[in-house]
Formats: structure tokens, sequence, C-alpha cells
């Protein structure tokens, strides 16, 4: 399937279906720590990237194969910004009309500044936004924005969402050795989500591979730290097992590349995701891909990950953000290559 992935397991969401509605790596941040890579494709303003029916129809044909009582959300998390879709309000309501199950948008949060924006995820149950930064500096370091992306825009788009939404807002910390895991950098952070009085603030630390190769988790005191300046809503993100039968896929290939795609992973973790076919065909498959072309093994955090071939992972790279150039400093395209609460509640 082209937009829907998964159940997989979410740290946060449980047994989550996931719906991507944007071209992979289309995006206003190129996140230091991210598991897709670089940014590709950086679109000065959202798009309709594909029709809602398409999207739509793939949500049926799952949900009439997993059935909603499997599943603990629906999640709308893009293999770039989810906001960057024009319509997501469309697509929010489409998913509720055809399931009690609760619905979630993962977001970097950049553009909750616009009224339209926050109006279309004022129709979710939950909403969890990245914040990794307190101050401009860190933010333009750790997320590499867009030059128009302001990190005081940011902030003020958060204050007035958390101020208006009626559902879940959680936060999303991602710590970083080095740039946001020293105390003044998370004395700053803390400062912004008390103002945002948020249902929770999980801290994270890569445990996928990161875009740059120099990127590391902080030490297990600086993550305490931050759970305890961050306050009664900050906690550590606790580790799980990656997927619980993932179903979408007609083989192994397709589902091989389904997930990749938007979670790269080890050939292990693969083998127990894809519990339809045992870990010899899992791992056939792997070789088979891998001769056409179509995955690649990438090294990070002392560990060899699948990704698709499409990501870009640079072997080595400086440790300078880099914000509106690509590799050979040409710049980024400007778009991709082609074209209240549900009955049950998130706890």
């Amino acid at each position: 399937m082209r937009f829907v992935f998964g159940p997989v397991s979410s740290r946060r969401l449980g047994r989550s279906l996931g719906i991507d509605p944007v071209p992979f790596k289309t995006c206003n941040y190129s996140c230091v720590y991210c598991q897709l890579g670089r940014t590709l494709y950086r679109p000065s303003h959202r798009q309709r990237f594909y029709r809602p029916a398409e999207i739509l129809d793939e949500v049926d044909a799952t949900l009439d194969a997993v059935g909603s009582s499997e599943l603990d959300a629906v999640s709308f998390v893009g293999s770039g910004e989810t906001t960057l879709y024009d319509g997501l309000g469309e697509l929010i309501d489409g998913v509720k009309s055809r399931t009690d199950t609760p619905v979630a948008v993962i977001t970097n949060g950049s553009l909750l500044s616009r009224p339209d924006v926050r109006e279309e995820l004022s129709r979710a149950d939950a909403v969890l936004p990245s914040l990794d930064a307190g101050d401009e500096r860190t933010f333009r370091e750790i997320n590499r924005p867009a030059g128009q992306v302001q990190f005081e825009e940011v902030v003020e788009g958060l204050r007035r969402f958390a101020a208006e939404y009626r559902g879940r807002l959680w936060l999303e910390c991602m710590l970083v050795d080095g740039i946001n895991a020293d105390p003044g950098s998370l004395a700053r952070l803390a400062a912004v989500t008390r103002e945002l009085a948020p249902d929770g603030v999980q801290i994270n630390i890569p445990v996928r591979p990161p875009a740059e190769t120099w990127v590391r988790p902080p030490s297990r005191r600086a993550q305490e730290q931050a759970a305890a300046l961050l306050g009664d809503t900050g906690y550590l993100a606790r580790k799980v097992r990656d997927g619980t039968g993932m179903v979408s896929g007609e083989d192994a290939q397709a589902a091989i590349l389904s997930i990749i795609r938007r979670h790269p992973m080890r050939g292990d973790e693969l083998a127990r995701c894809l519990r339809r076919w045992d870990a010899g065909d899992v791992a056939r498959a792997l070789r088979s891909l891998e001769r056409r072309g179509q995955v690649q093994r990438i090294e990070r955090l002392g560990h060899g990950y699948w990704s698709w071939i499409g990501a870009r992972y640079p072997d080595s790279s400086p440790r300078a953000p880099r914000t509106h150039t690509t590799d050979d400093g040409s710049p980024i395209p400007e778009g991709p290559p082609t074209s209240r609460k549900s009955a049950r509640r998130i706890p």
C-alpha cells in the first residue's frame, strides 16, 4: 500500500495504524536525528499531494482486514511533515466517520501558527507535536528548519493551539548529546514546555538511524535531569518491541518496503514485525530487494539498519546546521518529483 502501513507498536499510542499523506521526506525541517535521513523536498506551501479518496480507500481496505477492535489508534504520521498536506482535516473526518478508534496526528508543530492548520488538527483526539529546543540557536542546529520558519513563530503557534485544543496534547522532545542535553538548554526547553502545560512531555533519545553520523544519545544522567526539569508531565520514553504482526503488503517484499519507508529497522526487528512470514522468508526478501536496488543497509549507532533506497544518509557529515542547501550546495527542491472526541479515548 502507498499510504497506509501497520499496525505497528508505538511508544505513545499502542497498536497504531499509520497513514502517511505526504511524499517521502517532504518536510520544512531536516532534523539531524531524523531516522529517514536528510530532507529531500521542501515545499514553500501546503499541497494536496494525493486525492483524499485514494488515501481513504486504503484506510477502508486495511480496516476491513484488521478490524477496528484490534487497534488502539489511527495515526497520521508522514514520512515528512504531516501538516504540509492541504486538507488534513478532511482526512481526519474521513477516518473518524469509518471507525471509533481514536485519531492522532504526529507533527513537527511548525505550521501551528496558521489558523487553518490549528482548526484541522482540532478534529483529532490527540496531537503530538515535537519541540526539541528552547531558543532559536538550538532550534536551528537540531531541527535545521527552512529559512522562513522561525523559532518564536513555532512557539507562538504551540501556545495558541495549546490554549484552544480540547483533545490530548503530548509534546515530544528528542535529546541529542552536545546540542540540547546540557543543563542550560534543558532549562530553556523546560521553560517553554511549562508555559504550554501539555498533558505529557515524552523525552526521547535517538534509537533509530539518525541522518547525521555524529548524532549520539545523551548520558542516562542527562536524560534523568531532563525528566526532572520538565516536571510532573515529563517522562522518559520506554522501549517497545517493533510491530505486532504487520498486515500491509501482499508479500514479504511489499511488506518490508511499506515499513522501512517510515521506520528503518534491523533485520531481526523486521523478522519480529513481519510475523506472517518466517525469518528465512524475510531474509530472502531483503536480499532480493537489495539485489534489485530497492533497499540499502546503513550503519548508525553501532548497528546495521535496512532503509528504503531513496533515503539519503551521508557516510560522514560536518557538525553544523545545513538549512538551505543540499550536499553539493544546490538549493533543496521546492516540491516532490510528482505532482470532538470519539467514543473511545486515548488514555
